[in-house]
C-alpha cells in the first residue's frame, strides 16, 4: 500500500472523489477493498496499492472521478483491435495508477505517477461522450492505465457514450476480483486484454499479481459475455518467450478462448525497472507466431515491429489478405459488407462494415471541455 495519506477533508471539498463499492468490513476494524484480487485491507487514510483507491473514515473512495492523463484520437488498430471497426478513429484517455506494479511497464509515468500534474485534465462522462461525437469517433477507449481501478469513473462515461451510439473500449490486464468482474465488462463492447505470461512465476516476479484471475477474466469473456476480445502478450527476452510456454499460451487461446480470437505478440523494449534486458528481436515474433500458427490460432498480429505482413489480416479459409495495414493505417479491404472474403466467402470473426474507416495512422492529442 502506498505511503501517501488520504485528507480526511476530500469528501467534502473534491469532486474528484466519490465513495465507492466492493468493499468489506473485517472484524479487526479494516476495509477490505475487493474490487481487484489483491484485496487491500486498509486503515483510515491509507490508500491501496492502485494508489487512487483508498478509505476516508468508513468509506471506500476513488481519488481521481473526473481527472485524466490526457486525451487523443487513435486509430483503433493502435489499441490494439485489429477486428472491431477497423480504421476507425477511437478517443483514448485513462487517469493514473495501477492494480499491478510490473517491472517492464512502458507506460509508467501515468501507471506509478503520485502527480497531479499527470492528472491536470479533466472531463465529465457527458463531456467525454460529446467530445468523442464531435470529433467523429466511433468509439471511446478506457487506456493508458487500467480502466478496472477507476470502475465507477469509466462505468458513467461507458453509460454516456452508449447513450450516444458509441461503442466502448477497455484495453485491461483482466486483474478484476470475481466480485466485480461482471459488473466491470457490462461496460464495454471490447476489449484487448494483456496476458503477460503464461507462467505463475513471471507474473509474481514481474508483475507482483497472480496468473490464474488474468486467465479467469479470458474465460469469463469468451464464455459468457459478447465482448468482443482480443489478447496481447508482449515478448520480453528470456522471460516469457520460450517455446515451451508460447505453446501453452498459445494452446490456451485456442482451447479455452477459441481459434478466432485474435492474438498480438508485441516487442518489448527496456523501461521502467526492466533495463538490463534487450529489445525483442523480430526473429522472436516470428517465431512466436509461427508456433501460434501451428496452435491453430486463425488471426495472428506482431506490434511494435514494421511489417505489413504482421498487420494484415488473413482470411482463415482462402489465407489471403483481406484487411492490408501500414503503420496501423488500413491500405488494402477485401470483406463483403457481411466480414466475408471477396475470394472464398469464408466470414471473418470480428465487427467489421461494408467500408472500413480513413482515420490513417495519425495520433491526436486534443481537449476536452464540458
Amino acid at each position: 500500500m502506498a505511503d501517501v495519506a488520504l485528507d480526511p477533508g476530500l469528501l467534502l471539498t473534491d469532486p474528484s472523489v466519490v465513495t465507492v463499492g466492493f468493499s468489506t468490513p473485517l472484524a479487526d476494524g479494516r476495509l477490505r477493498c475487493d474490487l481487484c484480487p489483491r484485496a487491500c485491507k486498509l486503515q483510515d487514510g491509507q490508500r491501496g496499492l492502485c494508489f487512487v483507491r483508498g478509505r476516508i473514515g468508513d468509506t471506500l473512495v476513488l481519488t481521481t472521478y473526473g481527472r485524466s492523463s490526457g486525451f487523443c484520437v487513435d486509430p483503433i488498430e493502435k489499441k490494439p483491435l485489429s477486428h472491431f471497426l477497423p480504421g476507425t478513429p477511437v478517443l483514448s484517455f485513462g487517469t493514473a495508477g495501477c492494480n499491478l506494479a510490473c517491472s517492464f511497464c512502458q507506460n509508467w509515468d501515468i501507471s506509478k505517477s503520485r502527480s497531479d500534474d499527470t492528472l491536470a485534465r479533466t472531463g465529465s462522462p457527458d463531456g467525454i461522450a460529446q467530445a468523442a461525437l464531435d470529433l467523429g469517433c466511433r468509439s471511446v477507449a478506457f487506456t493508458y492505465n487500467d480502466p478496472v481501478i477507476f470502475f465507477e469513473y469509466a462505468r458513467d462515461v461507458a453509460a454516456a457514450c452508449r447513450a450516444r451510439g458509441l461503442k466502448t473500449i477497455a484495453v485491461t490486464a483482466g486483474y478484476v476480483s470475481d466480485a466485480a468482474r461482471a459488473e466491470f465488462f457490462a461496460c464495454f463492447d471490447a476489449a484487448n486484454v494483456d496476458l503477460k505470461a503464461f507462467t505463475e512465476s513471471f507474473y509474481r516476479q514481474q508483475t507482483g499479481g497472480h496468473l490464474q484471475p488474468v486467465l479467469d477474466t479470458l474465460r469469463y469473456l469468451a464464455r459468457e459475455t459478447n465482448v468482443w476480445t482480443e489478447v496481447t502478450t508482449l515478448l520480453v527476452p528470456g522471460l516469457n518467450d520460450g517455446d515451451p510456454e508460447l505453446r501453452e499460451l498459445t494452446a490456451f487461446v485456442h482451447d479455452q478462448l477459441g481459434a478466432d480470437v485474435p492474438l498480438h505478440f508485441s516487442a518489448f523494449h527496456p523501461d521502467h525497472k526492466l533495463l538490463d534486458r534487450p529489445r525483442t528481436p523480430a526473429a522472436t515474433l516470428y517465431r512466436a507466431r509461427d508456433i501460434a500458427r501451428e496452435t491453430g490460432l486463425q488471426y495472428v498480429y506482431l506490434g511494435n515491429l514494421w511489417d505489413p505482413d504482421g498487420e494484415a489480416t488473413h482470411c482463415p479459409g482462402c489465407g489471403g489478405v483481406v484487411i492490408q495495414r501500414e503503420s496501423y493505417a488500413v491500405t488494402g479491404w477485401a470483406l463483403d459488407g457481411d466480414g466475408a472474403c471477396r475470394t472464398c466467402g469464408v466470414r471473418v470473426a470480428g465487427h467489421f462494415e461494408a467500408r472500413p474507416g480513413v482515420w490513417g495512422s495519425r495520433r491526436l492529442p486534443v481537449r476536452v471541455g464540458d
